[in-house]
């Protein structure tokens, strides 16, 4: 997946440096209890309710880096710890 991600950077906004943000992957240890492989199987859906995604992984992934790429001012803040992690949006009630 991180792959993928690096790819689309590449083509939406290349590095000044003209390096692949592949470069920029660091390897870690597992979490304990981390999945090794996430995967779901349409077939139900689509046999029984008639459903078909709309997008492929790819083009899913590219169009999600596009949105962030272009709502900098939405997570920016997050990034330079302006946003503390507090929950918002809570209803009163």
């Amino acid at each position: 997946m991180v792959h993928t991600i690096c790819d689309a950077l590449d083509r939406l906004r290349p590095r000044k440096d003209g390096r692949s943000y592949r470069d920029q992957i660091a390897f870690v240890a597992d979490r304990p209890g981390h999945d090794h492989r996430y995967a779901i199987d349409p077939t139900k859906l689509e046999r029984e309710l008639g459903w078909k995604a709309q997008e492929s992984f790819d083009t899913g992934i590219e169009k999600t880096v596009r949105w962030y790429l272009d709502n900098e001012a939405w997570w920016r803040p997050i990034q330079d710890g302006a946003y503390s992690g507090q929950r918002l949006g809570l209803a009163v009630g």
